[in-house]
């Protein structure tokens, strides 16, 4: 089994940075696509970005330009830089992980969450 633990959330000002972190409990030769989904209260779970193992990144238009993950396959950690934070972008933010490349909704493993405020 695989666990994945989120750091880095909090509250910062439209404008700000924030960077993410997850880590997953074990090195596990199965586990390709890495990243992270996001939920607001009231709207749809919505995949904010994915990277593969192999490096290939997918982001979502809404973050395009502002947000970037980086892996560490070798410790099956990555990290989300996401800088010129809007209100838009408050939401509980979960790392996730799947042993496909593509990291759908109905990824393997999902860590518990950790919430990004930005005021304005």
């Amino acid at each position: 089994q695989v666990q994945l633990v989120e750091s880095g959330g909090g509250l910062v000002q439209a404008g700000g940075s924030l960077r993410l972190s997850c880590a997953a409990s074990e090195t596990g030769f199965s586990i390709n696509g890495m990243g992270w989904y996001r939920q607001a209260p009231g709207k749809q779970r919505e995949r904010v970005t994915r990277i593969s193992r192999s490096g290939n990144t997918i982001y979502a238009d809404s973050v395009k330009g502002r947000f970037s993950i980086s892996r560490d396959n070798g410790k099956n950690t990555i990290h989300l830089q996401m800088n010129r934070l809007k209100p838009e972008d408050t939401a509980v933010y979960y790392c996730v992980a799947d042993d496909s490349p593509f990291l759908t909704s109905g990824a393997k493993y999902w860590g518990q969450g950790t919430q990004v405020t930005v005021s304005s």
